[in-house]
């Protein structure tokens, strides 16, 4: 790193592990592993205060037109970045060239096993679109446990492989222990820069919007993600069609006993089901993941797949109506080969706190085109 680059630098404390730390794509076997049952391969990483130094802030850049299609014929002169409020200057700029690092999560509790041998049939899908030519990429299930069961790899046949032989394990679900494992991993692919080619870091989480058992907070991933530039996609697998689909019996957890609810309903509101959907499903998603990254420590309300999504410029899609796993996938893969890639060294703005990233559009004839990004970054104080 030359000594204009390291003027740059600015230090963030991170809840998790370094984005400079790989040592599992170091030490883990390349081919499928068959973990036994209760035995996880992979813890999630310690929750130690640690400090960290980066210099590129790289952002997901997907515009559309009024029509909702994909706008690609864009230069890095139409684009303009500000960090806080100050414009940067763009030092890498790509639009679906740079290949992609994704690691996918799997859940494989028993709590989706009836929809397991649709999430089986995405292997092909995920190689085929979402990969590409060029991808490469890794798969972790979890459940009570978190198990890398692929590490890194261009072959085709392997991942599908881990795709055709899922088995459902236990009722736990471990979800951001399992996204902070898929993060360190992915923290040590090289990453895109003005004279250096590099991999994107892309997540694909397959799963339920629902977290049980693990040791680690979102709030915690989270920033996380947002420091190791790794942009989440989600696909939900919904309980409730898995509970349609599954022999008659009920083993989801209730925090509160039938008809009541854990918290006061919303003001001017009768509590119901559907009201509590409304409190978490809707409305702007900016202040819920500025106030996870804030307060680390502390549990969210609401769905953790769409807040992991809009908080790193991805995008989460459910699939309970009428879109299809396989279908959703597609469509994440379609996305991510036609949008637009960004990266910037942050420049006359090292504050500690929230940083707002904005992306906007200078080019004629834009106006009611709609452009979707990360909406920022977390820059913890100094370490003392």
């Amino acid at each position: 790193m030359n000594h204009q680059l390291a003027g740059w630098i600015f230090s963030l404390k991170l809840f998790g592990v370094s984005a400079l730390a790989f040592p599992l794509a170091a030490q883990s076997p390349s081919g499928p592993m068959t973990p036994q049952p209760g035995n996880a391969i992979q813890q999630a990483p310690a929750q130690a205060k640690i400090g960290v130094s980066v210099a590129l802030v790289s952002t997901p850049v997907t515009v559309r037109d009024s029509k909702s299609q994909m706008i690609d014929t864009l230069d890095a002169k139409d684009f303009r970045i500000t960090d806080n409020g100050v414009q940067q200057r763009i030092l890498h700029f790509d639009m679906g060239g740079d290949p992609l690092s994704v690691v996918v999560l799997v859940e494989t509790s028993s709590r989706v096993e009836a929809v397991l041998p649709q999430v089986g049939k995405a292997g092909i899908v995920i190689t085929q679109t979402v990969l590409g030519a060029s991808g490469e990429g890794a798969v972790i299930g979890f459940n009570d446990s978190v198990d890398k069961l692929q590490d890194f790899t261009a072959s085709e046949d392997r991942i599908e492989n881990v795709f055709t032989h899922l088995q459902a394990g236990t009722s736990g679900s471990k979800l951001y222990d399992a996204m902070a494992v898929g993060i360190e991993m992915l923290s040590g692919q090289p990453q895109p820069t003005a004279d250096k080619p590099g991999r994107r870091r892309v997540m694909l989480i397959l799963s339920e919007a629902t977290d049980v058992g693990s040791g680690t907070q979102f709030g915690a991933v989270l920033r996380q993600a947002q420091l190791a530039n790794v942009t989440i996609y989600s696909v939900g697998l919904s309980t409730t069609r898995a509970e349609l689909q599954a022999a008659p019996k009920d083993t989801t957890p209730h925090p509160t006993p039938p008809g009541t609810f854990g918290t006061p309903p919303m003001p001017g509101t009768v509590q119901t089901p559907e009201t509590e959907a409304a409190r978490y499903g809707s409305g702007d998603l900016t202040q819920a993941i500025i106030w996870a990254v804030q307060h680390v420590k502390d549990k969210i309300k609401g769905n953790p797949l769409e807040l992991a999504a809009s908080g790193t410029g991805g995008e989460h899609l459910a699939t309970f109506k009428d879109r299809s796993i396989e279908k959703a996938i597609d469509e994440i893969g379609g996305e991510l080969h036609s949008q637009y890639s960004v990266t910037y060294t942050p420049t006359g703005t090292n504050d500690a706190g929230y940083h707002e990233i904005k992306v906007a559009i200078a080019k004629p004839g834009s106006n009611g085109w709609k452009v979707r990004a990360r909406p920022g970054y977390y820059v913890g104080p100094p370490e003392t």
